[in-house]
C-alpha cells in the first residue's frame, strides 16, 4: 500500500459507541451502512489496538470496523462484584455487541486473546460466524488434564486476595513506559501507545490512572484441556485466514503446530513482526494487504 494512502487511511478517527445498554464501549470506522467485522483485541489491550489497521481496511474492503473493548479492559464496565473474566464469558460481550448492532452473522477480526475467543464462537456457534481474521493468535491458553487441581488452587488462592488499587503514572510517557517494561509480550512505545491512551484516564491530581479491573490479572480458575482446546478448533467450519508475526507467540512450537492442524480449511500467512503486528506502524501495512488480498475475492459482505 502506498505511503500516500497509509496516512490518509491513517487520518480517519474512529467513532465511539456504547453497546448493550451501555455496558460494552466500542470504537468503529468506515460508513454506517457498510458490512459489519466485528474486531477482538487481546489481553490487557483495547480497541485501540484496531487504530491502525482498521482505516486501512474499511477503505480497501469497503467495510465498517467495529472494536469492542472486552468487559474489564478499556472504557466498558467492569464485571460486577463476584463476576469473573473466563474466556467464554467474553464470547457474551461479542454476542450482546451483535445484537445491538442488529447482526445475525458477523465476520470477526481478531488478536490474542480475542482470536480465542472469535474460536469458540465459531466452533460453538458456527452459524453466527462467517469468517474469521486471526492475528497471532489461535486456540486457547489451555492446562493439561492433571493440572486441574493446581490450577483450581491457584485461581482460589488468587480470588480470596483483597484487589490491588489501580496503577497511577506521573503523566501517559510514565505510564507507556511501564507497559513496555512489563508487557507479557515485547512491545515498543510508539506500538504501546494507543493501547495505553485508551487504558487511562485523568486523576483529581493531574496524574493518570489505569481503567483496566486489576482482576484480570488474577490467574483462571479452570481452563480447557489441550485435547478440549483441538476439539474446539476441529469443529470451526467458517474460512480462516492466521497471520502471525515472525516474533509472535505461535511459530513453530508443537501446540501451535497441532492447532494449526486441527483447522479445516486454515490460511497462514508468517509476515515480519512480533505478537502485535496489526499495531507496528512498520509492519501494519503489510498486514492489511494480506487482509485485502485474500478476501477480497471472495466478497465481503
Amino acid at each position: 500500500m502506498p505511503q500516500s494512502n497509509l496516512s490518509a487511511a491513517h487520518s480517519v478517527a474512529p467513532q465511539p459507541l456504547l453497546l448493550a445498554q451501555g455496558r460494552l464501549a466500542a470504537l468503529s470506522w468506515g460508513r454506517s451502512d457498510a458490512p459489519v467485522w466485528l474486531a477482538l483485541h487481546g489481553w490487557l489491550d483495547n480497541a485501540a489496538s484496531f487504530t491502525r489497521l482498521a482505516p486501512l481496511l474499511v477503505e480497501a474492503l469497503d467495510i465498517r470496523i467495529v472494536a469492542l473493548d472486552f468487559r474489564g479492559h478499556g472504557h466498558s464496565a467492569h464485571a460486577p462484584q463476584g463476576g469473573d473474566y473466563a474466556l467464554w464469558d467474553y464470547c457474551h460481550d461479542v454476542l450482546d455487541a451483535m445484537e445491538d448492532l442488529g447482526l445475525d452473522q458477523a465476520s470477526v477480526i481478531a488478536h490474542s486473546m480475542g482470536a480465542a475467543v472469535a474460536c469458540l464462537l465459531a466452533a460453538s456457534l458456527p452459524e453466527r460466524i462467517e469468517r474469521l481474521t486471526l492475528i497471532d493468535g489461535l486456540g486457547a491458553l489451555n492446562t493439561p488434564i492433571d493440572d486441574t487441581a493446581s490450577q483450581l488452587r491457584k485461581g482460589l488462592t488468587a480470588y480470596r486476595r483483597p484487589l490491588s488499587r489501580a496503577p497511577r503514572y506521573p503523566d501517559i510517557e510514565s505510564a507507556v513506559a511501564a507497559r513496555v517494561a512489563g508487557g507479557v509480550t515485547p512491545v515498543d512505545s510508539i506500538t504501546a501507545t494507543p493501547l495505553v491512551e485508551r487504558n487511562t484516564q485523568p486523576t483529581a491530581e493531574g496524574h493518570v490512572q489505569m481503567r483496566t479491573d486489576s482482576r484480570l490479572l488474577k490467574p483462571s480458575l479452570v481452563r480447557f484441556t489441550p485435547q478440549q482446546v483441538l476439539s474446539l478448533l476441529a469443529e470451526i467450519n467458517a474460512p480462516l485466514l492466521l497471520i502471525e508475526g515472525e516474533q509472535g507467540i505461535l511459530g513453530e512450537r508443537k501446540w501451535a503446530q497441532e492447532a494449526r492442524q486441527a483447522v479445516k480449511g486454515l490460511t497462514r500467512q508468517v509476515l515480519k513482526g512480533g505478537h502485535h503486528l496489526h499495531l507496528e506502524p512498520k509492519a501494519v501495512a503489510q498486514v492489511a494487504s494480506v487482509i485485502r488480498g485474500h478476501w477480497s475475492n471472495t466478497g465481503t459482505g
